[in-house]
């Protein structure tokens, strides 16, 4: 594919990600293919479509059972957790709808209830985006967070019926975003555990030809580093680079 295809059809596959996310993590063959029909893949493209698709837990045509892909530890944390929310009220359609209208109109205990009234569900969204580093108790508790503001903001919408799309949104943003902030710090501290192994890797070098330890001063020369580079591995090390002295 040329450039500008490879943009759209990176852009296709993230919105036929969030569709079926949006759909229990679900999505039917034709979807796909309807999302698809600008750039005329062939049957062997829809293959691999179709495989990328399942690999991230979304089922064609029908669900995928997402507690196969929870760990143990995860596992043990939700039946606890659920043992928690099966005391929860259960109500009516018509009774969910009436607390939706009340949140909406700013009623303090119908926006605690209706926040009562999702966290069940906040619990299933919750497993779509698990075994990406973030552990699932993390994950509810953002979802949680988000409910939470979700319910105090439904204020704005016009139609109760838009109020579950508002908050299933919120809370799947909420989720990605600490998922994303998870995978950032996780980079930073690579590059870190990078920086001091350069260091420490060259002071070893040299400190075996000199047959001592090393200085700062030294090491800079001789690896073309900055003496500010080196001074700064050593502090992120805690000073526990043997052959550099302090």
């Amino acid at each position: 594919m040329e450039t500008n295809q490879e943009v759209l059809f990176a852009r296709t596959l993230e919105e036929v990600k969030r569709q079926a996310k949006e759909q229990q993590n679900c999505i039917s063959e034709q979807q796909v293919r309807d999302a698809f029909e600008q750039l005329h893949l062939s049957e062997e493209q829809f293959g691999l479509v179709f495989d990328y698709l399942k690999k991230h837990k979304i089922g064609i045509d029908e669900p995928v059972n997402l507690d196969e892909y929870l760990s143990d530890e995860e596992m043990d944390y939700l039946e606890e957790y659920k043992k928690e929310l099966a005391m929860l009220e259960e109500v009516s359609e018509g009774e969910k709808e009436a607390t939706i209208l009340s949140a909406m109109a700013g009623e303090r205990d119908a926006q605690k209830k209706l926040i009562s009234l999702y966290l069940p569900q906040v619990v299933e969204v919750s497993k779509l985006y698990s075994g990406q580093g973030v552990f699932l108790e993390d994950l509810i508790g953002e979802g949680n967070v988000a409910l939470s503001m979700g319910v105090a903001m439904l204020g704005c919408l016009e139609h109760a019926k838009e109020a579950e799309g508002m908050l299933m949104k919120m809370i799947m943003d909420a989720m990605e975003n600490c998922i994303n902030e998870n995978m950032q710090e996780a980079d930073k501290d690579q590059k870190v555990v990078d920086r001091v192994n350069k260091v420490a890797d060259k002071a070893r070098e040299l400190a075996a030809e000199l047959h001592r330890k090393v200085t700062v001063e030294e090491l800079a020369k001789e690896s073309g580093m900055s003496e500010k580079t080196v001074r700064e591995a050593m502090r992120m090390s805690g000073f526990a680079i043997e052959d550099l002295e302090g």
